[in-house]
Order: C-alpha cells, then structure tokens, then sequence
C-alpha cells in the first residue's frame, strides 16, 4: 500500500523533488508524520467586502480573514484511520497572528483515485482536489468541485458561495527549506485569501493522529 498521494499521482509522483516525495509519502504504510514549522512571509486577504465571508469560515476553521507578516505558523500532517476505515492524512495549520492563534482544518483520503479534502472541523466540505507536478519537481494542487455535508442534507456547494484553491509547494535546495504559495479566489468576489512561506520539516514515528487535529465529526460521504 503506498501513501494516498503517491496513488493519486501516479506514475508522476517520481517526478516530485525527493523532499517532496519524502513529505507527501507520509500515510500508515510510512509510519511516519511530519511537522512543518516556519513563517508566513505574508497573509493576506481582498478588499473589505471579503471579510464576512472569510469570518464565516473561521467559525468552522475553514478560512481565515486574519492578515499578517513575518507570521509563525505550524503544519502537522499525520496519518491515521478514520472510523470508516479510510486512510486519512491530516493538514491543520495553526498561526499566530499578535495575540489570536487561527487554525486551518483539513483532512485528506483517497476516493476512487482521487484526494478528497474534507474541510473544517466537522467535515462539513468536501472538497475533490487535482495534483500536478511541475517541471521543477514542484507539487501543484487545484480545488474543484465542492460538496456540503450536514446530516441527512447533502449538496453541490455553489462556487458562488465558496473558492477555488491554487497551492504551489516547493523545496529550495539552497535554502534548505519548503515553500508554500497559496491563493484563493471567488468567481464574484476575486481574490479571497492567500499566504506565502517557507518551513522545515520534522519526521516523526506515527501510527495514529492525536484526537486534538482530527475533526469532530467524520463524514462518510466523499
């Protein structure tokens, strides 16, 4: 069993930097997890009529309207089993912008070939991402279509209402460190959020993800 990335891409994820495959071969075959730790150049975020909605987002941990440079961030990307048997990665991103800590919660399986980014502390967005790899050995990542999961109510979630996710990933020999650019965009509104930065990765002996960076909620419609 290789990790859910390297499923997903295939035949590609050889073309991935070695750091890169090292870092996104994390899953339960691996037994390994890896903590990201470094600063945000700058968070950013639209014009002011973006606030409400990235403030609806942070209720659920699903945008965040804070802005900021020079911030400190955490990434930690552990893998374990969700209780419909699915392997699971976790991607929860903790900043710390002044005195107010902000997290990103997000969580990935493999479905039918294919990542699926369940969004949010309670899996309320489910989100089918498409992977690429550049010619440098960059990992590219494209949102796409979004779901919504409550209960019995399930729908397409309208783009009107949400973004669409361009994050590029690098490793930079030189510096010796991992580089991160993402943007976010609604089809209305423009430019929503978006962060650039560089981190250093730690790998850790891991089996299981601790209870604090797995939903509240898991979903089992993909």
């Amino acid at each position: 069993m290789t990790s859910i990335f390297e499923t997903a891409l295939g035949a590609d994820f050889q073309r991935l930097h070695p750091m890169l495959q090292r870092r996104f071969r994390v899953g339960l075959e691996s037994g390994e997890a890896c903590i990201g730790r470094g600063v945000m150049d700058h968070i950013r975020r639209g014009p002011w009529w973006t606030v409400p909605f990235l403030q609806i987002g942070r209720l659920r941990n699903i945008l965040i309207p804070d802005t900021g440079a020079a911030v400190p961030f955490v990434i930690e990307n552990y893998p374990y089993l969700d209780p419909f048997g699915r392997e699971t990665v976790t991607f929860v991103r903790e900043y710390a912008v002044g005195e107010r800590a902000s997290r990103f919660d997000a969580t990935m399986i493999l479905d039918d070939g294919r990542i699926v980014d369940y969004l949010g502390t309670h899996q309320h967005l489910a989100v089918d991402l498409d992977l690429s790899v550049d010619d440098d050995g960059s990992l590219v990542l494209r949102s796409e279509a979004q779901r919504f999961y409550e209960g019995p109510i399930a729908f397409r979630f309208p783009m009107l209402f949400s973004g669409r996710a361009r994050l590029r990933e690098t490793y930079d020999e030189a510096a010796g460190v991992f580089r991160v650019d993402l943007e976010v965009h609604n089809d209305r509104l423009g430019f929503l959020f978006g962060y650039r930065g560089s981190f250093t990765c730690e790998w850790v002996a891991a089996s299981d993800a601790p209870e604090r960076l797995k939903p509240r909620r898991h979903e089992h419609r993909a």
